[in-house]
């Protein structure tokens, strides 16, 4: 995992949580503004500082120095660190919550969920939020603009940088391996058609560790100019409209 230079494309390319996820959260775990969460791949802090009010404390960590350095700026009330998952528990203590937002995959899982099981206070739960927050899913219903065409986005991608490596799975057997119960789904949002410009689109790109910026070298600004004309060919207007599909919420507890 690499994402050197996407932070700054992080929340402009990539949709926002929605404030439904810390309701069924709370109402699932019974937070009350008390205890600690930890918020490990936290990224730009997208979902600790959304989750933040239910507790005493929050944590925030993640290995890419640029994606502290941006969660910091937007809330330096929050506790950061530039560190890896597989480094915990690196003398954080103990939490009430442990949180990955769709970073899980990219980590040692049996390494992580063991050594994350032992931070869990008595009570404890471990949620992890599955999903794209990058683009929306496929449909044919009607929208008030263009759909952004993904399909002619990753065949450009993969044209200027090879095909992109796969998805491990895999992880609920990951998950009672290590002596988690569960796991308990909730559905909190139902997802919905948001519009998005031609310079979100061009971020999300940029936020996958997949195409971040630097990944193209000399290339990128070639490649940014084939992906606006072909943003262009698709939207005129240089408006998009998807709809989001919903991020799975998941909780286990040991």
């Amino acid at each position: 995992m690499n994402f050197d230079g996407a932070a700054p494309h992080y929340t402009i390319g990539r949709r926002p949580y929605p404030n439904e996820f810390a309701a069924a959260l709370r109402d699932e775990l019974g937070l009350d503004g008390t205890g600690r969460l930890l918020d490990v791949g936290c990224g730009p802090g997208s979902l600790t500082t959304l989750l933040a009010p239910l507790f005493a404390a929050a944590v925030g960590v993640d290995p890419d120095a640029g994606m502290i350095a941006e969660a910091a700026r937007r809330a330096p009330e929050i506790e950061w660190h530039v560190l890896r998952g597989e480094d915990l528990p690196a003398g954080l203590g103990t939490f009430r919550v442990v949180t990955f937002a769709q970073s899980f995959h990219w980590m040692d899982q049996p390494l992580v969920a063991a050594r994350v099981r032992g931070m869990l206070e008595p009570g404890g739960a471990w949620a992890h939020v599955g999903g794209n927050t990058h683009r929306g899913v496929d449909g044919d219903d009607e929208l008030p603009w263009p759909r952004p065409p993904w399909d002619a986005i990753d065949d450009l991608v993969r044209s200027y940088l090879g095909p992109r490596g796969a998805t491990r799975a895999g992880e609920e057997d990951v998950m009672r391996a290590a002596g988690y119960r569960g796991p308990v789904r909730l559905t909190p949002w139902p997802g919905e058609v948001v519009e998005r410009s031609a310079d979100e689109l061009v971020s999300a790109v940029y936020s996958l560790s997949s195409s971040t910026p630097p990944r193209f070298g000399e290339r990128r600004a070639a490649f940014e100019s084939d992906l606006r004309r072909r943003l262009a060919e698709a939207s005129p207007a240089g408006r998009f409209a998807e709809r989001m599909g919903p991020p799975d919420l998941i909780v286990w507890r040991p």
